[in-house]
């Protein structure tokens, strides 16, 4: 079991745990999570300005030809001093991601590896009542461990913090800001009693894949749902079964076309009446003589 010697108070030693202090480096895991920490420390706020964002250049410098120059055509080409920038920089975000699981075994490597070196140390705050550089100095000089040295305490702890704060090659800082960058860049490690178990917490949250307080969580659930909700079965066994409507009489059926395009064909059409001719009549006064048409108008 790896341990940790306390600093401030009685000589003794604290034991770290296996699971966050004893891994494996992992080093292209912890290069990836470094990486991803500095690129989003970045600003990304450089910005350029192209041909077409420059003020002026609106004009022909001079004509086409005739003049003896190379042709230009205007006077914020890239060319030109003044001119516009060509795929210079502009505002983005630099920042790329880890997985959680990752970011916590590249947290696990770098803290192993300070726990192998005998580089990490617990910090005794009761010592700092009131912030004293003084007696910071002296325990970084009886450590005897090389600089730099990232001290980690938490935001109650400010007397440690501001004894700390104004030594050389000396970085305070608070659990939840530390970083893998941060550990791996340090040449030594001193953290108090509550920020050591907050960083171990941290560490140990993704040994079986789950976030602290989430594995009661999960398992508590599925129990919930057992009990509150009932099978698909029981539901159908106890639901009555609906009355069915009663069927609707059927509509007499309607007389087809065929049929009665029969009826009309075998009715029989009454005979033609025979046209009799009709006599001429004597004209009324001396003349020819008029039908019965003309005499009829």
């Amino acid at each position: 079991m790896a341990s940790a010697p306390v600093l401030g108070g009685a000589k003794r030693s604290v034991t770290l745990d296996e699971d966050a202090f004893g891994a494996r480096f992992n080093g292209p895991l912890v290069h990836e999570s470094v990486r991803a920490e500095f690129a989003a420390r970045r600003r990304g706020s450089a910005s350029t300005k192209t041909r077409g964002l420059v003020r002026g250049g609106g004009a022909k410098p001079w004509r086409q030809k005739g003049t003896g120059r190379a042709r230009a055509g205007s006077s914020r080409s890239p060319v030109w001093t003044g001119g516009g920038t060509v795929f210079g920089p502009h505002p983005r975000s630099y920042t790329f991601k880890v997985n959680r699981k990752e970011r916590r075994a590249a947290l696990r490597s770098a803290l192993s590896l300070h726990s192998e070196r005998g580089s990490l140390a617990v910090l005794d705050t009761s010592v700092f009542s009131e912030p004293s550089t003084r007696t910071a100095a002296r325990l970084l000089d009886g450590w005897a461990q090389p600089r730099s040295t990232l001290v980690v305490v938490t935001a109650q702890e400010r007397g440690a913090a501001l004894s700390f704060r104004n030594i050389a090659r000396v970085a305070v800082l608070e659990p939840g800001s530390v970083g893998v960058a941060d550990i791996v860049g340090a040449a030594s490690v001193l953290c108090s009693d509550t920020a050591l178990a907050e960083l171990t917490q941290r560490a140990k949250a993704s040994t079986r894949g789950e976030a602290p307080g989430e594995a009661a969580e999960t398992k508590a659930e599925p129990a919930a749902k057992a009990t509150s909700t009932p099978t698909a079965s029981a539901v159908v066994e106890t639901a009555p079964a609906k009355p069915k409507a009663p069927a609707k009489p059927k509509a007499a059926a309607k007389p087809s076309a065929t049929a009665t395009t029969s009826k009309t064909a075998t009715k029989p059409k009454a005979p033609a009446k025979p046209r009799t001719p009709k006599s001429p009549t004597p004209a009324a006064s001396g003349g020819e003589a008029a039908t019965s048409e003309d005499g009829d108008a």
